[in-house]
């Protein structure tokens, strides 16, 4: 008997010690790979300062959620801390505590369409994903509109990362943005804002950083446990669309937060964003989703 629980115990010790040496290896591994420097290839955008171009930033700012994180005027704010995750969008105006001071038009681009800081390091949490579509006029209209924020003092930029995310970020179980962009795709053809599925598939590509790149929803890889799946968009089993057999319904949950029958979405959703769009894209993105082929819900 004492042999064989001096056995188990030995046994129970080197396991202890594979899994506290896998613990530290993949935490030292995920740190490496946030280290990481990647070459891009930008592709020139012209920044557009006209008065119509500078509305458009402006309403691509409110709605892509860029206000959500970085607050209305530019400054940063605190948009998460749970379960060890700390994350502290930076302040993309001029003023104290500025991520951009330094940023030329190339920098900007490299971030937003391609997840790539400008020293090479790949942006944390930030949802590139969900830019790297938007046309050259579209991105130069968001770049006008940002420049041209007055300098504010604002929060320095913080992304702490618990050591359970750093071991999926190591091992591919979590991914950032620049992992999940085809950085060869030409940026975008312009489209026409329309109640048309063509532009209701570019308005979806804001969906794309939660609900998965076939919009079938599942675990949001490294969010909280707190937060639910993302819904499957599509219309298939367990799809949340036949709630939304119109537009005006779509519309409405979207600006107030409440399913038809009058429950709550999960505020994970960004609300304060979806709420501003007009009534274009939500009738396009509607029609777009109403035509998306059945899957099952998960795989994001």
């Amino acid at each position: 008997m004492n042999i064989w629980l001096k056995r188990s115990a030995v046994t129970f010790g080197m396991l202890g010690a594979v899994a506290l040496a896998t613990v530290l290896l993949g935490k030292h591994l995920g740190e490496r790979k946030m280290q990481r420097v990647m070459l891009v290839s930008v592709e020139p955008v012209e920044v557009l300062t006209d008065g119509a171009h500078i509305a458009q930033g402006r309403y691509l700012f409110n709605t892509r959620g860029c206000a959500s994180c970085h607050g209305a005027n530019g400054a940063g704010l605190q948009v998460m801390k749970d379960e060890g995750l700390l994350v502290v969008a930076p302040n993309i105006t001029g003023g104290a505590h500025s991520a951009i001071s330094d940023y030329n038009t190339s920098d900007w681009v490299r971030t937003l369409r391609h997840g790539v800081k400008p020293n090479g390091n790949p942006v944390m949490i930030m949802p590139s994903e969900d830019f790297n579509r938007l046309s050259n006029t579209d991105l130069g209209s968001l770049l006008g509109f940002v420049q041209q924020l007055p300098p504010v003092a604002g929060r320095k930029a913080v992304v702490e990362l618990p050591v359970k995310l750093k071991l999926m970020y190591a091992f591919g179980m979590f991914r950032d943005a620049s992992q999940k962009i085809d950085h060869s795709l030409p940026p975008a053809a312009p489209v026409l804002a329309a109640a048309s599925l063509e532009h209701g598939a570019y308005v979806a590509n804001n969906c794309i950083s939660c609900h998965g790149a076939t919009l079938n929803g599942g675990r949001i890889a490294g969010s909280p446990a707190s937060w639910p799946d993302a819904a499957n968009l599509t219309p298939g089993p367990g799809g949340v669309m036949a709630r939304y057999p119109t537009a005006a319904a779509f519309m409405a949950m979207l600006r107030s937060g409440k399913r038809p029958d009058g429950s709550a979405v999960n505020q994970a959703m960004p609300f304060d964003a979806l709420g501003e769009m007009n009534d274009t894209d939500v009738a396009a993105l509607h029609m777009y989703l109403a035509s998306l082929p059945p899957r099952t819900p998960g795989g994001n």
